[in-house]
């Protein structure tokens, strides 16, 4: 019996390549090398994302079009599109301040700080790990490789977030687990339902069945095509399953919970975006209004919950719930399953952009005042005095994350997402998300505020500072600038020139 062989195109893996190869160096490198040696574990972390964003160049063709590997007769379960090329841009962009928030973390800590320390070989390559499912996830074309990179970007995550040898990490890790657990047997149960009623796991092929799919079996279809959604609607901390959250993000580390919150959720809207928009392309008018309500159930519960936080890792965690129901609006618009889909689907790549970039530069200045002051939002207080800088980067990413200037780069996120909403003619999602945006302002110019007020006397810190107080002169590591000046300066250039993202998101056909 003769063999299948496949053929590979390298070129078109070469990202997800790249981290993967990265993981081993660090791994081995983490095995031989010891004691100050073990410093060079950041710089190849970042070494071979360096090279994955490298790799990314001659996948970039003029004509848009697709470049599929691991194909056969029922289609390619690996495709690069611009697509791919955009979501692969933002989660190694993402993962490569994420390292850089990190490197002070892996080092013994000292005196005031509040994180403590983890094993740097152990972490850079459980992250490297996460991110080639991540990267991995962008280019699947089939829910085989979906599912697959699903769990290789989730199970280090688990770890990460435990991974801190202080604090909660350990229950924080756990809840994430057993949710995510319950959550992706659900997923499988709607693909095995998918399978069982197209005979297809490739995403095109899929969406052609069910075009002419035996009447006796649409509610199957429909309701595995549900159940395939719930797992990345996990992901991506849609409500209801939400709750594990708050906890996670303030039971890991600060550039964990920063992980968590770009990467992770990037990669679970890259999966969303892949089966809504491609196989159940059929069922936008069951999914769309499902989804709909969900956007508009997850920003308000969102934004309500973080009125009254005075943890700063809870309210960026609840606030990006929130702007996870920002990003599912567009979703909520598709009704119907034509070329609208096209035109309404790439406003919450868009969006995503923009969020990544302003929430890893947030979660940059946290970490900075974490570790010299502590991890609530009053310890914010007067940060305007001792570190002008940071606190002027802290309110320009605070605006954008609200959407009104100087952050013209949210502004212009939010246009876009409600130009969907307008063009699709659903009116009173529109009116939701324009109240949910006013609350959001709230809580976003309260915590600006707060950088800019006088400071107050008060009893020491649990972090060793003093609450509101003006700090003595601390030296910032040199990864955290570079973190906080990479963010900086990628939210004034999408501020001043948004087309940077936008041009992208008119190609014809990105939705492959």
């Amino acid at each position: 019996m003769p063999f299948d062989v496949q053929s590979i195109d390298w070129l078109a893996i070469g990202p997800v390549v790249a981290v993967a190869v990265a993981a081993l160096v660090v791994l081995l490198a983490d095995l031989f090398l010891e004691g100050a040696r073990k410093a060079v574990l950041p710089w190849l972390t970042l070494a071979g994302l360096g090279a994955a964003l490298v790799s990314l160049l001659p996948l970039h063709r003029d004509d848009s079009t697709a470049r599929g590997t691991f194909c056969s007769p029922s289609g390619c379960s690996y495709v690069v599109t611009d697509l791919t090329l955009v979501l692969q841009l933002v989660l190694l962009g993402s993962a490569v301040v994420v390292v850089l928030l990190s490197m002070p973390m892996s080092s013994v800590p000292r005196t005031g700080e509040t994180e403590g320390e983890v094993p740097g070989g152990e972490y850079h390559f459980l992250l490297l790990s996460s991110v080639t499912g991540a990267v991995a996830l962008a280019g699947a074309r089939d829910l085989l490789t979906l599912v697959v990179a699903l769990e290789t970007l989730s199970l280090p995550a688990f770890a990460l977030v435990g991974l801190r040898r202080d604090g909660p990490g350990g229950e924080a890790a756990l809840k994430f687990f057993l949710l995510s657990v319950a959550a992706t047997a659900v997923m499988l149960f709607g693909v095995s339902l998918v399978y069982g009623s197209t005979g297809s796991v490739h995403l095109a092929r899929i969406a052609a069945d069910l075009e002419r799919l035996d009447p006796r079996l649409t509610a199957v279809a429909a309701t595995g095509a549900m159940l395939t959604m719930v797992g990345f609607a996990f992901k991506v901390a849609a409500v209801p399953f939400h709750f594990w959250v708050p906890d996670t993000y303030r039971g890991a580390p600060i550039p964990v919970a920063a992980y968590l919150s770009v990467v992770s959720k990037t990669a679970g809207f890259a999966g969303l975006l892949l089966v809504a928009g491609i196989a159940f392309r059929p069922y936008a008018h069951i999914w769309g209004p499902a989804l709909a309500v969900l956007a508009a159930a997850t920003m308000t519960a969102g934004n309500v919950a973080a009125l009254r936080q005075t943890d700063a890792v809870r309210l960026l965690a609840w606030s990006s719930i929130a702007q996870s129901g920002y990003v599912l609006v567009p979703f909520g618009t598709a009704a119907g399953h034509g070329e609208d889909l096209a035109d309404t689907l790439p406003a919450a790549v868009a969006y995503l952009a923009v969020y990544a970039v302003m929430n890893l530069g947030a979660f940059a200045v946290v970490t900075l005042v974490a570790r010299e002051r502590g991890g609530l939002v009053s310890d914010h207080r007067a940060l305007f005095r001792s570190r002008p800088v940071g606190a002027a980067a802290m309110a320009f990413f605070l605006l954008c994350l609200a959407g009104i200037p100087p952050g013209l780069a949210g502004l212009f996120a939010k246009v876009t997402v409600f130009q969907a909403v307008i063009d699709s003619g659903t009116g009173w999602l529109a009116v939701v998300m324009a109240v949910n945006v006013v609350i959001g302002l709230y809580y976003y110019l309260v915590w600006t505020a707060q950088l800019f007020a006088p400071a107050l006397p008060g009893p020491p810190s649990p972090a060793g500072g003093r609450s509101g107080a003006v700090d003595g002169a601390v030296r910032t590591p040199a990864p955290l600038v570079a973190a906080l000046v990479v963010t900086g300066a990628l939210g004034v250039l999408l501020s001043v020139a948004p087309q940077v993202v936008l041009h992208v998101l008119t190609v014809p056909g990105l939705l492959g």
